[in-house]
């Protein structure tokens, strides 16, 4: 199992993290998702790597913008 953690900017209230919990749980290969409202930061646990450009895309497509940790 993989997991990789990020910030998702511009979520302000439940709605939202629900939204982008839905959008990358869609992901293929993706098992599990948590984010939290006050820091914004998103855990994604998968079977294997899973291409930021798909959890990006997912991000983008609730509505949200995803940062890359370094």
């Amino acid at each position: 199992m993989t997991t990789a953690t990020n910030t998702v900017t511009g979520m302000t209230c439940g709605h939202c993290v629900s939204s982008v919990k839905e959008e990358v749980g869609e992901v293929p290969g993706v098992t599990g998702v948590e984010v939290d409202l006050a820091t914004g930061l998103m855990t994604v646990e998968s079977d294997g790597p899973i291409d930021t450009a798909r959890i990006r895309a997912a991000v983008e497509e609730a509505g949200y913008e995803l940062v890359e940790q370094p």
